[in-house]
């Protein structure tokens, strides 16, 4: 028998699967509903709230409540995705140091499957900063992981920029 809190999240899961065919207020509308049958204050619908708000153009509201989320001990998998998109939206906001500082230290804590998510944005990141050189280092990195072939020539070059 699934518990209570799986159930909370397969729904979480298929109401996500429909972002692009409701309109933003409606699906912020919606997340919020759902986020509201776990006790308030919950991490994990604080984060489903910033993500929401986040996905239909509302970084402001979003980072107060990634923030929230992060504070009420979000932990695992969405935790490491509230730090990449609350990252995402400062930067977007115009507070580029934060968003590196947060991401430096992401990629420095852990290691899963988002490492290459964490890497992609910290590349937009060094970018704004005007560290494009940088940037090229840690993309050309994450992309070595992918490639079928030239796995190891693309590491030793992305290491080669970065050490120039």
């Amino acid at each position: 028998m699934r518990s209570l809190h799986a159930v909370w999240e397969q729904r979480m899961a298929e109401l996500w699967t429909s972002l692009d065919r409701c309109a933003p207020a409606d699906f912020v509308a919606r997340v919020d509903a759902l986020a509201a049958e776990l006790p308030a204050g919950h991490a994990d619908g604080l984060f489903e709230r910033a993500a929401a708000r986040d996905s239909t153009g509302e970084p402001e509201q979003a980072v107060a409540l990634y923030r929230a989320a992060l504070d009420a001990g979000l932990s695992g998998l969405r935790r490491r995705r509230a730090n990449i998109q609350l990252a995402s939206s400062l930067r977007n906001l115009g507070h580029v140091e934060e968003a590196f500082t947060l991401l430096s230290a992401e990629l420095a804590a852990t290691s899963d499957e988002l490492d290459d998510a964490v890497r992609a944005f910290l590349a937009l990141t060094l970018a704004d900063l005007g560290r494009e050189r940088e940037a090229l280092c840690v993309s050309l990195t994450a992309l070595s992981h992918y490639l079928p072939r030239y796995n190891r020539s693309l590491a030793r070059y992305a290491q080669q920029l970065a050490d120039t």
